[in-house]
């Protein structure tokens, strides 16, 4: 049993927006990232380095993808579920402001 199920964020639409990110991205990144979405469902609590807090409810999913890069999957819990709100390949040492913004304005409106 998971301790901490993951669900897609929706927009109002019915849109999950986390969902279609991983449906473009190559088989191999889908993978790891899946891995290790996988991984923080059956294994919460979790910590570095493959989760950690970033503040105001939010944590991130850590991983290394395909060709040297980074990806994160930011996700909030709520009701004991794991509700994956944004995920991106990270191109900066911090995680930009613009990423942390939309992620904070989903998790609110679930909230």
């Amino acid at each position: 049993m998971k301790p901490l199920p993951a669900a897609f964020y929706q927009l109002p639409s019915g849109r999950e927006p986390v969902r279609e990110w991983l449906k473009s991205l190559g088989g191999g990144d889908r993978k790891i990232i899946g891995d290790d979405v996988k991984d923080v469902e059956y294994s919460w609590p979790i910590g570095m380095p493959l989760c950690r807090p970033l503040g105001k409810g939010l944590w991130e999913v850590r991983s290394d993808v395909t060709d040297g890069r980074i990806a994160r999957v930011l996700f909030c819990i709520i009701d004991g579920r794991m509700v994956l709100l944004y995920g991106f390949i990270k191109k900066t040492q911090k995680t930009p402001d613009t990423d942390l913004l939309l992620a904070i304005k989903r998790k609110k409106e679930i909230t």
